[in-house]
């Protein structure tokens, strides 16, 4: 208990989960919280029930850790430092980890989805946000000026609505939040603050650099950008802090300015109903990613998530994404097959990530091995396009053999789930370890040779070689054979009938078998660890394949869905217009396909500068003009994400911004309207 309260004293506002055993316990008010939140049995430490306890078995923790993240707890974790078996002290234990919901690795996480740290940070002038999703390694920072600076830092914040948000503690914001500008915050169920030098150029900035192995962030576009650049450097930090790992997958980070994209506050991406639904009982399938979602790979998906709420603003990036899709829609073949070799991939940043913080198990490293045996087929499934964009894709797609034939080569074809009994390094792999396999499993047959040969060397037919948990192995010997026993043998044990020797052969034999699965197992770990170190050494060539995988499956999906409801390409002008002929709204004619009523009556629209500007729609309530708004502004989306667009024909010229309010209770996809 003293040791409890030790690490207790240490992480006083998270759930310690000690580590007794088998089990994680929990004690005193932790205890009670875990017993309410998880539905688990509170029991007591001591007759008196003064000490309020609850456990879960260690093998089973991550499910309820995840349970109470996700409910906004943190959660320390109190390992066992040694092995109970080499001490005869009370297990020295330590805390290896602090879980928080901003830096979980959840596997109940949709594969399309993120879980961002963020942090935002002001030196008065200049606001800015920095994202990192641990589970990804996807680490963005971005910097905002002016008058409304701090503004637009939290409508970027609330747009991606982080898990969990690291504030400076001398940050005004919250105490007391009562600031227009602060309201989306609210939004962020953690907030964490850090003592002021976390936030500090002087000390963030150069961990920054070591992290990213670099001398200077100038590669990465934080050139010039101080505030943006110490942001990063808390979130790191925190990682850091919490992890007491490096988190070697976090190699790169990447500088954006609002200048780059489609600017869609959180107001209007909540109106349109992108990413997330209007209403809390709507179903998904109202969503623009619903509609738009025939990805193959978890990569994918989370780059047309991005790509919705981030449309291009460059002519050039749009006009080569059009070019790779129109190449590969009309050709039914080429296109199935690129999409077939996708199919297989895993999500190999969350696979790589669990590797670099130490919780990835023998399944793991396989899983991942067998994605990266699939980019040979990706690469070859490219082979035939002449698109710039395909071209790109295929010239910088590392297949990653050699890792993959390392880690086919290490691992038996069926591990089990973790290292504790062993059976995860192939044959073949290490002759001490195949040596110690073979003692013990031939321990009958060795038993029985020495039993055979001792019978014939002593001519004691009734001569035994037995053994016990007590005595280990013996050669029991029965009275009336005594005069028999050759001086070599050493007396062990006295029976009333018998006697029991041992030899130094034998001695041998048990000092080998009673400790080859103890060291075949050490040996494991050992093969393990230096596979896990091989894979991280190659981290940055596996996450640049993952990205390379996620632009190809994003375009796949692009020429799949044009192919498969009819969509067009759009024609980008350089005058301020928008003409669309034949419009269908994308979400509102799915759900009408697959609830059998009907198909969506295609509409036009017109929009010029220099002609008619504006748009004053009129009408009663469900005659259509939210879908008529909703239709423009979702056109306009999928035209810069570089996705073919449901209409006959369509002409625009690229637009900066999107704002929209729809009625405080609208729900056309519902039948229900204000």
């Amino acid at each position: 208990m003293r040791q409890y309260m030790g690490a207790k004293g240490l992480n006083p506002d998270a759930l310690l989960f000690f580590r007794m055993g088998d089990f994680y316990e929990l004690f005193f008010d932790d205890a009670q919280t875990a017993s309410r939140e998880l539905q688990i049995t509170l029991t007591a430490r001591d007759r008196e029930r003064s000490v309020p306890m609850c456990g879960v078995p260690y093998h089973a923790a991550e499910a309820y850790i995840s349970r109470l993240l996700r409910k906004g707890y943190r959660v320390a974790i109190c390992e066992q430092m040694e092995d109970p078996k080499l001490t005869k002290k009370i297990v020295r234990r330590e805390v290896t980890r602090v879980l928080t919901p901003g830096t979980a690795i959840d596997p109940a996480l949709g594969a399309d989805l993120n879980n961002f740290l963020g942090a935002l940070h002001s030196d008065g002038q200049t606001a800015a946000v920095a994202l990192l999703d641990l589970s990804t390694g996807d680490f963005r920072a971005a910097e905002f000026t002016g008058a409304n600076a701090m503004a637009l830092a939290i409508d970027e914040l609330t747009k991606v609505q982080p898990s969990e948000l690291l504030l400076s503690s001398n940050q005004p914001l919250l105490d007391p939040m009562d600031r227009e500008e602060t309201r989306g915050l609210e939004r962020i169920p953690t907030k964490t603050k850090l003592d002021d030098w976390v936030f500090s150029a002087e000390y963030a900035i150069p961990l920054l650099e070591r992290q990213l192995g670099t001398h200077s962030l100038d590669g990465f576009g934080l050139t010039g950008h101080a505030t943006a650049a110490a942001a990063a450097g808390a979130v790191l930090h925190y990682v850091r802090s919490t992890q007491q790992l490096d988190a070697g997958h976090i190699d790169s980070i990447r500088f954006y300015e609002r200048s780059e994209f489609l600017q869609l506050d959180q107001v209007t991406a909540r109106n349109l109903e992108l990413i997330d639904t209007l209403f809390s009982d709507s179903s998904p399938e109202t969503t623009l990613f619903h509609t738009l979602d025939c990805c193959q790979t978890p990569m994918g998906k989370r780059l047309l998530r991005a790509s919705i709420l981030r449309p291009l603003l460059d002519r050039h990036q749009i006009e080569r994404r059009y070019e790779a899709v129109g190449e590969i829609h009309p050709d039914l073949v080429r296109r199935e097959e690129v999409r077939r070799t996708l199919a297989g991939i895993l999500d190999l940043e969350r696979l790589l990530a669990r590797i670099s913080l130490d919780s990835a198990g023998p399944r793991d490293l396989l899983a991942l091995a067998h994605s990266l045996a699939r980019l040979p087929l990706v690469k070859l499934a490219l082979m035939p396009l002449t698109a710039t964009k395909w071209r790109d894709c295929l010239d910088r797609l590392d297949t990653l053999e050699d890792l993959c034939a390392k880690i086919a080569g290490t691992l038996l074809p069926e591990p089990p789930l973790t290292l504790v009994e062993g059976g995860v390094i192939a044959e073949g792999v290490d002759a001490e370890l195949d040596s110690l396999r073979t003692v013990s499993k031939s321990g009958r047959q060795s038993i029985a040779a020495i039993e055979e040969r001792e019978r014939k060397r002593t001519g004691i037919h009734s001569l035994k070689v037995r053994f016990n948990s007590v005595f280990g192995y013996y050669i029991e010997i029965t009275k009336s054979n005594l005069s028999s026993v050759p001086a070599d043998y050493e007396r062990k044990q006295t029976l009333v009938n018998a006697e029991r020797f041992t030899t130094p052969e034998l001695k041998d034999y048990e000092v080998r078998v009673l400790t080859a699965h103890e060291r075949a197992i050490e040996i494991e770990k050992r093969l393990f660890a230096d596979l896990r170190a091989t894979v991280l050494v190659a981290a940055s060539r596996i996450r640049r394949a993952s990205a390379i995988v996620a632009e190809v499956d994003l375009l796949a999906n692009f020429a799949h869905l044009a192919a498969l409801h009819h969509y067009v390409r759009p024609k980008i002008e350089e005058d301020l217009i928008f003409e669309a002929i034949g419009v269908r709204h994308p979400v509102v004619e799915r759900l009408m396909e697959t609830g059998g009523e009907g198909r969506f009556i295609p509409n036009d629209l017109y929009l010029d500068t220099n002609g008619p500007s504006l748009l004053l729609i009129t009408g009663p309530n469900m005659g259509g003009k939210s879908t008529y708004l909703r239709q423009a502004a979702l056109l306009v989306i999928m035209a810069q994400m570089g996705c073919f667009v449901p209409a006959e024909r369509v002409r625009l010229g690229l637009v900066d911004r999107i704002y929209t309010r729809i009625g405080a209770s609208d729900n056309v996809a519902r039948g229900r309207s204000t």
